[in-house]
């Protein structure tokens, strides 16, 4: 039999498909030697391992001589085709299916190609290879410019090794998905927090500043930013609001945007963000 496609039993399901999917996605087949469907389905699915070169495993459970299989992923019906990655069941169709559906299946399971750069990248900047992350990271975005996980890590890198200007040109191209995954929001909050000439700003200064002259709103904005890019984020908030409250207008309505920005970053949910949502619209109305 093929190094692609492995007939799998009770005894070594887990080893073979719960763990092999930890490195490669694991395609299974539940199928019987009555089942006329299974006969259809089966070739096509064994074809199509052999033609994706090791993308996915496909493992073959023989549904009647392994019953207990069955039962802990409830397979009432074959075939009955499910997919694994990293350990998970994490897709799954019923019965026959024409090959370009099989296909469609597959290619929701098997990581694309930028996919496979972006996590080669993940183990590059892991291992402290930095430059070689962000070479990979854009190459991926080269092939799949609108994947999101590809553009949410070369902005994230980018602003991790201060490339203020690059996470810049990145994110223009993250900022059509804002609205449509969280942590795209989020790292631009991230990039919008860093966005600035605030970066080598000095605390004690700044309090300096501020104590000297209240009103200085330039050095609340910049002390807040300070204690954004520090996670204190409560600090943060406080001094936007009082720029706010002092000049709703400063800087074209800097100090507002700012803390959406901020409420993106720490998240919708958390309680200090519920709190200064409330104190801001108080302070807008």
């Amino acid at each position: 039999m093929s190094d692609y496609i492995k007939t799998v039993t009770d005894a070594d399901f887990d080893q073979i498909v719960i763990e092999g999917s930890r490195h490669a996605p694991v395609v299974v087949d539940f199928w019987a030697p009555w089942c006329g469907p299974c006969r259809a389905l089966t070739p096509v699915l064994e074809r199509l391992a052999e033609e994706y070169q090791g993308k996915f495993i496909l493992a073959k459970v023989n549904a009647d001589e392994n019953p207990a299989l069955s039962q802990r992923y409830a397979v009432r019906s074959i075939p009955s085709v499910m997919g694994f990655a990293h350990g998970e069941l994490v897709d799954q169709f019923l019965g026959a299916q024409p090959e370009s559906g099989v296909r469609e299946f597959l290619d929701r399971l098997v990581p694309s190609a930028g996919e496979l750069l972006r996590q080669e990248a993940n183990r590059q900047r892991t291992d402290g290879n930095i430059e070689r992350a962000v070479q990979l990271l854009n190459q991926a975005a080269s092939l799949e410019p609108a994947n999101e996980l590809v553009l949410t890590d070369l902005v994230e890198t980018l602003l991790d090794s201060n490339r203020i200007a690059q996470a810049r040109e990145a994110g223009a191209r993250l900022k059509p998905l804002r609205s449509r995954y969280p942590r795209a929001a989020q790292v631009l909050a991230r990039l919008e927090l860093a966005d600035d000439g605030t970066q080598q700003a000095d605390a004690a200064a700044l309090t300096q500043r501020i104590e000297a002259r209240p009103d200085d709103l330039k050095a609340r904005l910049a002390f807040a930013k300070l204690h954004a890019r520090n996670q204190d984020y409560e600090r943060a908030l406080e001094q936007l609001l009082e720029v706010l409250k002092r000049d709703r207008a400063f800087g074209d309505d800097v100090a507002r945007k700012t803390m959406l920005a901020l409420f993106e970053l720490i998240g919708n949910e958390d309680p200090l963000v519920r709190r200064y949502r409330k104190e801001l619209a108080a302070a807008l109305h």
